[in-house]
This record gives structure tokens, C-alpha cells and sequence, in this order.
């Protein structure tokens, strides 16, 4: 059997419910065959993060280019990449190895409040990254970091995707999860304006929900679907993952990529 291979470009999270162990479990959900690139590792749960430490550059770069050079890429997708170093030597990498499918998931804090992305390191993701994005999924707070300006309205998350799109992605979502009322992400690829809209389910076990959409993108776009059919697909699959979200730990509790298997709490 030869599955398509998708790349997770991203941190290691100990409870298994945000990082390369929710993009590996998406991936394997949506019949891609995942690999992955840890950029970090964490000391984490369902309450927070209790530690960190940045793998060394070049041990990033070299897990990209075995990965693509023997096994090779459909697609990719970065998660937490916490310095302007690691940003950078991503960057590389993905223009290097011809990467051209590249999803950017803009990860900044984690669920439990801790921050992942430095200060310094947000002109590196803005000028170097997301000029690369196939599609860039920011939350409303990211998306604010990133353009500098506080985002309230739809019409502002509307402006927001264009001025993202206008910074070099080839499209942007930006997510509604952080905004009242139904969770409505806006899509925008240059020419198409296009609002995904999904009913809020009532839920606190919301862990690792911007990496499991993301990777959902992720998958997709392997599979040889345009971004607009990944994207649809991705939202009704995160929708699933967080109605059927589990119960554990203290704090927030994981979405459940593993209900497309049968694997429901």
C-alpha cells in the first residue's frame, strides 16, 4: 500500500493532545502516512506547559531533508517553531527542499496560557514564513500579532484574511473559536471571500483543536484536494473531533481526531 505523506513540522506536547502527537493522529485518521520534524520539546498537560527545550537547528533541518529525500512530501504543515533561529532554518529548508504544499498554524500560546512564540520571533514568522504558506490558520489573537491591530468584528477578521493574503499566503483562515457566536472562520484566496460556518459546541476540552484543523488542511492538500476542498473538509473534521473530545486530565481535555476510527469517549 502507498499512502500519501504529509510532514508536521512542529513540538513534541507529553500529553498528547496538541503538537506532532495531534497532527500524527489526524494524519493517520485521514489516510496520510505522517512523519515529523520536533522543534521542541514539553513538559505538558492538560493544565499547562511546565517546561521547554528548542531542539538545535541543524538537528531541525536534518530531520526535514532525510524525511523528504528518502521517504518524500505532499505536503507539510509547522506548528510551534519558538525562535527566529528555528523560523529561519525552517524556512530554508522547506524553500530548499522544494516543499510547495506548506500549511503555517501560527502557534503563539498554548491552551493553558503559556507562550510559545517569543517577541522577537514574530517579524521572522511574518517576512519569512508565511510567504511560503499555502494556507496560513491563525485564531483572532494570532492574527492581531501578526497585522498589529486588534480584530472584533467579522468584518475585521474579513480585512484581516486579505491583509494576510497581501503579506505573501496563498490563502488565509482566520479562525472564529475566540469570537461570540457560532464558530465562523473566514477563508480568502485572493479573489474568493468565503465564510465556514459551524455551531459552538458547549465544551472546554477545546486542546489542540487549531493543530488538529490545521493538520487536517495538512492531510487534505497530500491527497491532492485544492485548498478550498481542504479546508471544507478540515472544518467538518475538527467539528467532529470537538464534539467528540475527551475527558481527561484536570484542565482542558483533547479534541478527538481518532473519532474518524471508531475511537469515540
Amino acid at each position: 500500500m502507498k499512502l500519501p505523506v504529509a510532514l508536521t513540522i512542529a513540538g513534541s506536547d507529553s500529553g498528547g493532545g496538541a503538537g506532532i502527537q495531534a497532527d500524527l493522529k489526524t494524519f493517520a485518521a485521514l489516510g496520510v502516512h505522517g512523519t515529523s520534524a520536533i522543534t521542541a520539546i514539553t513538559a505538558q498537560n492538560t493544565t499547562g506547559v511546565t517546561d521547554i527545550l528548542e531542539l538545535p537547528v541543524e538537528l531541525i533541518r536534518e530531520q526535514i531533508r532525510v524525511v523528504v529525500v528518502d521517504i518524500g512530501v505532499q505536503a507539510a504543515k509547522t506548528g510551534m517553531l519558538s525562535s527566529a533561529e528555528i523560523i529561519n532554518a525552517v524556512a530554508d529548508s522547506v524553500s530548499e527542499h522544494g516543499i510547495t504544499r506548506l500549511v503555517v498554524d501560527p502557534v503563539m500560546v498554548a491552551k493553558g496560557g503559556a507562550k510559545l512564540l517569543r517577541d522577537d520571533a514574530v517579524a521572522a514568522l511574518r517576512e519569512r514564513l508565511v510567504p511560503l504558506a499555502t494556507v496560513i490558520t491563525p485564531n483572532i489573537p494570532e492574527a492581531e500579532v501578526l497585522l498589529g491591530r486588534v480584530i472584533e468584528t467579522i468584518d475585521e477578521r474579513r480585512r484581516a484574511a486579505q491583509d494576510l493574503v497581501a503579506l505573501g499566503a496563498r490563502v488565509a483562515v482566520v479562525k472564529g473559536g475566540h469570537a461570540d457566536g457560532d464558530a465562523t472562520d473566514v477563508y480568502y484566496d485572493g479573489s474568493r471571500l468565503v465564510e465556514l460556518q459551524s455551531e459552538r459546541i458547549a465544551t472546554t476540552n477545546t486542546h489542540g483543536s487549531g493543530c488538529v484543523f490545521s493538520a487536517a488542511i495538512t492531510a487534505a492538500l497530500a491527497r491532492g484536494l485544492e485548498p478550498i476542498e481542504a479546508v471544507r473538509e478540515a472544518k467538518a473534521f475538527i467539528t467532529e473531533a470537538i464534539a467528540n473530545s475527551l475527558e481527561l486530565g484536570k484542565g482542558h481535555g483533547p479534541v478527538n481526531p481518532a473519532f474518524a476510527l471508531g475511537i469515540r469517549g
